[in-house]
């Protein structure tokens, strides 16, 4: 379990996917070394299963056993929380292990099973809100968590469908998800996302996710989450939305500084 400080930006950042231990030091070091140049605090975020690609022959990843391994030394090593994501009950209690936060998936946000399972390890947890879901109903999903004990628990949001293949943005939704009391969340990758629009495959809009971070911190949001890659066009998982790594600073100086100007407004 992680608390994170109140009133001060995090980023919740990695690759989408595990592709190698050497890649995630690689990036977590990258991202780490810009959190401590700008003080924002910095959670390493990796799947060790990709289970809802968009066709069945995509890489998901190298599974629970070895993916735990690797998140276990990048936490180590460099010394921040690791979050990844579970898609099963039965990862739940395992993942928690060893991950500080545990994140449910957009398309999963409404699986009591699953939920309650990620309430009871005592982690953190995020949870996405689906892309069919409205923000108010994201007050059904915190509740069925806390009825197994947890407390510690994050929204993020990333989008909602709008017709095929296509996301927009309703930025109204971070102040109706903080209004229950819970740090939120706004995820400026996914949110560019064209869900399957490359047919076994999803596109995307990444030039749109500067534009997206300082939109969301000025909305309200408390963290921003990305994903980031140093060869996106090779990333083994949503290379259509991924980050280059030498896009991380600016993004990040960017929110920061619109960040501590909010703080400064009366609303």
């Amino acid at each position: 379990m992680i608390s994170l400080p109140p009133g001060k930006l995090f980023v919740i950042a990695g690759p989408c996917v595990i592709e190698s231990l050497e890649q995630c030091l690689l990036i977590g070091r990258h991202v780490k070394s810009v959190c401590d140049k700008l003080g924002i605090t910095y959670v390493f975020k990796a799947s060790f299963d990709k289970a809802n690609r968009s066709a069945g022959s995509s890489f998901r990843g190298p599974g629970i056993t070895d993916g735990l391994v690797v998140l276990d030394r990048v936490k180590k090593e460099l010394g921040v929380p690791v979050l990844t994501d579970v898609h099963e009950p039965e990862q739940a209690i395992v993942a928690a292990k060893v991950v500080d936060i545990l994140q449910v998936p957009a398309f999963l946000a409404r699986q009591t099973d699953l939920l309650q399972a990620v309430g009871k390890t005592g982690c953190t947890v995020n949870v996405k809100k689906g892309q069919f879901m409205s923000p108010q109903e994201m007050a059904n999903a915190i509740d069925k968590i806390r009825s197994t004990g947890g407390q510690h628990i994050l929204l993020t949001e990333r989008g909602t469908f709008f017709g095929y293949n296509r996301l927009v943005n309703d930025f109204t939704s971070l102040p109706i998800m903080k209004a229950f009391n819970v740090p939120v969340v706004f995820d400026i990758t996914h949110s560019t996302q064209q869900p399957a629009g490359q047919g076994t495959s999803s596109g995307g809009n990444p030039q749109y996710s500067p534009m997206l971070a300082r939109c969301a911190v000025a909305a309200g949001a408390d963290g921003l989450f990305m994903e980031c890659h140093p060869d996106p066009k090779n990333a083994k998982s949503d290379a259509a939305t991924m980050l280059d790594l030498k896009a991380v600073e600016s993004i990040l100086a960017q929110a920061k500084q619109i960040f501590d100007l909010r703080s400064q407004w009366k609303n």
